[in-house]
């Protein structure tokens, strides 16, 4: 059988016309591995070979071609791409250390003198080392015999690795033949549409990385200005994914037909990693207000000198009625003046007491107590530097102890608050491809409710994506269950989870998604990875609020 028998011109129109399908795929591909992958079955099949070997140079080392992909189904050997099955051979140098060129070997000859080789039978060619091939051969009880090498140049002229064929078959009575004219021809096309295609992932893929590297290095930035918001914008993408992946598995519920490809999920979780963003211009005094009284420091200590400033004059008091009895003036009842000195010394302390506890912020505070406060204030009128007689706190320190839950006034909430605002601001400035156009409604939702009681906006939740929804519930359990924040300590899983029920109760969170949540286990999925072992206790699923269960 001659080689042009394997070229006959009736065969070759649809050849073609399947390297034109084979390029349109090429260029839809969006996987590295499959695409290579793709490559190598498809040169396969337009050539009517048994095996091959698709190499590939990386940027770290353009001296080595590595295997990336192999496949003979003869021997019934599939390794690299999807397979899962690392390959065990190690690169081919195109030069040696002496700076000598590699031209023994196929691969690495057609790279440096940038042309195809294509071998009628490698036991009878002459020029290159096939020993390898033969010993391979001999283990196996496998005939290498025709060899086409093409290497892999793209649109810039460079190559960027090599497509190996071997043992093309006659189409007609699968007897080994040579590569004829026009398999060389398709394969040598579809290695510079292949080359293309890879070359445009990798860029991709670069820009991809570079993108996201410069999210961390924001995220970093909110890292290095403050380690509690930092902890957070790492761990809500996680949940945020985590959760996601459980909704589009759901098979049950509203949510059964909802659905991801691998754009979306690329999407939500640029999102995820940019939904704090606008932090970056938050007050570091604000973000980590650990107590009511902290600003550049805890005023706590300002508070406590008064304490004892009020102790010692009490003392001084107490004294001086003393002294003045022992002086010739009026008796008085030196035991009497003691007790007297000793219930204000007690008073004063349960006084000081209750101001250390109410500056931590850990417990809401009730009418009863915000009252109490004032109180205090009015009770111990000093003097202060000017000697000016004034209240015992200033106006400012009366409004932080007097906060009912938390840390934050008022106005420092929305300071907080504003950082939503930017980061819509800032996320909605960018010229987002199409496959990331999502990113900012995504990002900047977190923080509305189903009611639409939230903010910014006060969208309810059929005014908002399915994506939104799930990263207000990332939001929420992560903020609970974060042992880093400067005020309070982590909650457990049953504790969060009872808070993130009554939410789910009072409309704050998505229904559906909270129940898958629930049902799919995601918060011990996230908390294997995130939370301490003191964190994940056992968790009563029945007795959480508002779980619908199966």
């Amino acid at each position: 059988m001659t080689p042009a028998a394997n070229d006959a011109s009736e065969d070759l129109l649809p050849r073609l016309e399947e390297l034109n399908e084979i390029g349109i795929a090429l260029s839809k591909e969006r996987d590295l591995a499959r695409l290579l992958e793709t490559i190598l079955i498809a040169a396969k099949k337009i050539t009517n070979a048994e095996g091959g070997t698709l190499y590939r140079r990386h940027a770290d080392n353009e001296n080595l071609l590595h295997f990336e992909i192999i496949r003979n189904e003869v021997l019934g050997i599939a390794m690299g791409g999807t397979t899962g099955r690392e390959i065990p051979f190690d690169p081919v140098p195109l030069t040696f250390d002496d700076g000598s060129e590699n031209t023994s070997m196929v691969v690495a000859y057609a790279v440096l003198h940038d042309r195809t080789v294509n071998i009628a039978d490698a036991y009878s060619e002459e020029g290159f080392d096939f020993s390898g091939t033969k010993r391979f051969d001999s283990r196996t009880g496998y005939r290498s015999k025709s060899f086409l090498t093409v290497p892999l140049k793209n649109h810039e002229n460079e190559i960027i690795g090599v497509l190996q064929l071997i043992n093309a078959k006659d189409r007609a009575t699968g007897e080994i033949v040579p590569f004829g004219p026009a398999d060389q021809r398709l394969a040598e096309s579809l290695a510079s549409q292949a080359a293309v295609a890879i070359t445009n992932r990798l860029l991709i893929l670069q820009l991809e990385h570079l993108f996201e590297s410069f999210i961390n290095l924001i995220n970093e930035a909110i890292d290095d200005k403050s380690p509690y918001t930092g902890g957070h914008c790492k761990r809500v993408p996680q949940l945020t994914m985590l959760l996601a992946e459980a909704a589009h598995k759901a098979d049950r519920g509203p949510l059964a037909t909802w659905q991801m490809t691998e754009q979306d999920r690329y999407e939500l979780k640029i999102a995820g990693l940019l939904h704090d963003c606008g932090k970056v211009t938050t007050p570091v005094h604000v973000v980590d207000k650990a107590t009511k009284l902290q600003t550049i420091f805890d005023r706590i200590e300002l508070v406590e000198t008064r304490f004892e400033v009020v102790r010692r004059d009490a003392e001084i008091a107490m004294l001086r009625a003393k002294l003045a009895t022992r002086d010739g003036g009026p008796s008085i009842d030196e035991a009497a003046v003691e007790k007297t000195y000793m219930a204000r010394l007690a008073e004063i302390e349960d006084d000081r007491e209750f101001v250390r506890r109410a500056n931590i912020g850990s417990e809401a505070m009730g009418a009863d107590d915000q009252a109490r406060v004032k109180e205090i204030s009015r009770k111990y009128p000093w003097n202060d530097p000017t000697g000016a007689n004034v209240e015992f706190f200033s106006a400012d320190e009366a409004e932080n102890l007097a906060i009912r839950a938390g840390t934050l006034t008022a106005q420092e909430r929305q300071i907080i608050n504003h950082h939503i605002d930017v980061t819509i601001k800032m996320l909605e400035a960018l010229p987002w491809p199409r496959h990331l156009r999502n990113v900012p409604e995504y990002a900047g939702g977190h923080h509305e409710r189903m009611d639409g009681k939230g903010y910014p906006r006060g969208l309810k939740k059929d005014d908002m994506s399915v994506q939104a929804r799930i990263m207000g519930i990332a939001d929420i359990f992560e903020a609970l269950t974060a042992k880093d924040r400067p005020y309070k300590k982590g909650k457990t899983l049953t504790e969060s989870l009872h808070i993130l029920g009554k939410f789910r109760l009072n409309g704050h969170v998505d229904p559906d998604l909270f129940d898958v949540f629930v049902r799919d286990r995601v918060y011990m999925k996230y908390a294997e990875q995130f939370l301490d072992p003191e964190q994940i206790d056992e968790v009563d699923v029945a007795s959480i609020p508002g779980y619908a269960g199966d």
